[in-house]
């Protein structure tokens, strides 16, 4: 998985015409990885305070409104990638987030073995 981090800060430093290349290189990488059938799923993520935070307690579930941490950068999007480590860090290096904020780059560990 390649997961895209942002901040506010950063993103508000950005000209217009960054944005519009980020976006131009976001469109142009997932048209070649869903070619290469690379591409297992990809989405942006909406701003963190229209974030819910679920917890259960005593057998109550509570919901609160906008992120559990508090952090200066959050999660703004991912790419979930069927390739190799190698592969994915250079996918990650060609994403324009990288030369901002940062890319990072974790294998997917699936639900077998594990015991229901």
């Amino acid at each position: 998985m390649l997961m895209i981090y942002s901040s506010r800060e950063s993103w508000a430093g950005l000209s217009t015409e960054q944005r519009d290349g980020i976006g131009r290189a976001h469109a142009e990488l997932y048209q070649e990885l869903s070619e290469q059938g690379l591409l297992v799923s990809a989405g942006g993520l909406a701003d963190p305070i229209t974030s819910k935070t679920v917890t259960v307690r005593a057998g109550a579930t509570l919901t609160t409104d906008g992120p559990y941490a508090e952090a200066k950068e959050h999660l703004a999007g991912y790419y979930v990638v069927e390739c190799s480590l190698d592969q994915a860090i250079g996918y990650a290096a060609r994403m324009p987030d990288a030369e901002y904020v940062a890319v990072e780059v974790r294998p997917v560990m699936g639900l077998s073995g594990l015991e229901m």
